[in-house]
C-alpha cells in the first residue's frame, strides 16, 4: 500500500476556498427573492383568503390599515 501524503491547511485557506470573491459574492443577493412574493397592499386579502377568515370583515380592515 502507498504512503497517503496530507497536507495541513489553514483556517483561513479553507474560509477562503468556501466563499465566492467578486462579482458572484454581489449576485447571489438578488437570489434570495421568492416566486411567491405578496405586496404589502395586497397582503391582508391574501392573509384572510389564505386562512379562510374572509367573514372577519371588520378584523380585515384593522388589518389593512396597519399594513399600509
Amino acid at each position: 500500500m502507498a504512503p497517503v501524503e496530507t497536507t495541513a491547511v489553514t483556517v483561513e485557506e479553507a474560509m477562503r476556498a468556501q466563499r465566492a470573491e467578486g462579482p458572484a459574492t454581489v449576485l447571489a443577493i438578488g437570489t434570495a427573492t421568492p416566486d411567491n412574493c405578496v405586496s404589502q397592499a395586497d397582503y391582508a386579502d391574501y392573509y384572510f383568503r389564505v386562512t379562510k377568515s374572509e367573514h372577519l370583515v371588520d378584523l380585515r380592515k384593522k388589518f389593512k390599515r396597519m399594513c399600509k
